[in-house]
């Protein structure tokens, strides 16, 4: 399961070894494409759906809707706050990732079932078991 935003304050230990703090993967420089690339991440596949709002981890007060919830591409999976991070505070994305987006042309695949209850279930047990 690949983990688009795997940064320690957003997932449980469970997931698995994150990349590191969100903190550290912030840069200055915005993505010249990121308005395709939020587009891309929110018009993903609903994998866990999550009522309710996450706060900002970088301590702005903001409040994410929806930011708990986990989305994917079949391939990918990311929490619903991901596009305000990237917006926000230019996250920077895993190269992999950002290649597949670009490559589809930042439309969605379609949804292949059996793949994505697949990652469903791989979301469930990692959350159940932390």
């Amino acid at each position: 399961m690949k983990i688009a935003d795997f940064f320690e304050e957003l997932w449980l230990p469970s997931f698995g070894t994150p990349v590191g703090s969100i903190k550290d993967n912030v840069t200055s420089n915005r993505y010249s494409d990121v308005e395709e690339i939020t587009q891309y991440l929110l018009s993903g596949h609903d994998l866990f759906s999550v009522m309710g709002s996450s706060e900002d981890v970088m301590g702005s007060g903001e409040t994410v809707l929806g930011g708990d919830s986990i989305y994917s591409d079949g391939e990918w999976i990311w929490r619903g706050d991901l596009c305000f991070y990237v917006r926000k505070y230019n996250v920077r994305l895993p190269e992999e990732f950002l290649s597949r987006m670009r490559e589809k042309q930042y439309l969605m695949p379609a949804e292949n079932e059996p793949e994505l209850r697949r990652l469903a279930q791989k979301v469930h047990d990692s959350l159940t078991a932390g």
